[in-house]
């Protein structure tokens, strides 16, 4: 993965989402399907999960569980991030597949169209990241509340 952009910031202070995402007319294409699992090809502009506010409803989850009641996400993708993603159909599939990716046995690859250029044709990030409350949805490397993140970047 190759990092965007991070900042150091202060002890986190309480983050209000205020984030309004933009209606995404793209649709969620279906890659694969069986009566397990379903795999999906994101669309960049649409959230994940539809989360607490309600202006945001339109998401990956709610679009899915009108033709598949009972699916779950297994993992997530950023609002702006295309790409594919697992789905299970059912909650004791989520739980073995979830298992799977907390025990960190699922490999994850992205790629990314950077400007510019890094120091290095290659490396490893190694920094707790959280919500950046003043720059929400974003997220910033923080020492004090951020959850460890490793990510390994080759050009």
């Amino acid at each position: 993965m190759i990092p965007l952009l991070f900042q150091t910031v202060r002890p986190m202070s309480a983050i209000i989402d205020t984030f309004i995402a933009p209606p995404c007319a793209a649709a969620i294409e279906i890659l694969f399907e069986d009566e397990h699992l379903l795999l999906i090809n994101k669309p960049s502009g649409l959230l994940s999960l539809s989360g607490k506010n309600p202006q945001n409803l339109d998401s990956v989850h709610h679009r899915l569980v009108q033709d598949y009641p009972g699916c779950a996400l297994v993992h997530r993708l950023d609002f702006g991030t295309s790409g594919i993603m697992l789905v299970a159909r059912n909650k004791a599939i989520n739980a073995l597949l979830c298992r799977q990716f907390s025990q960190r046995t699922v490999s994850k690859a992205y790629s990314a169209l950077l400007c510019g250029h890094l120091a290095e044709d290659e490396g490893v990030i190694d920094a707790p990241i959280a919500k950046d409350p003043a720059l929400f949805p974003l997220m910033s490397i923080c020492a004090v509340s951020g959850k460890p993140a490793r990510s390994r970047y080759q050009v």
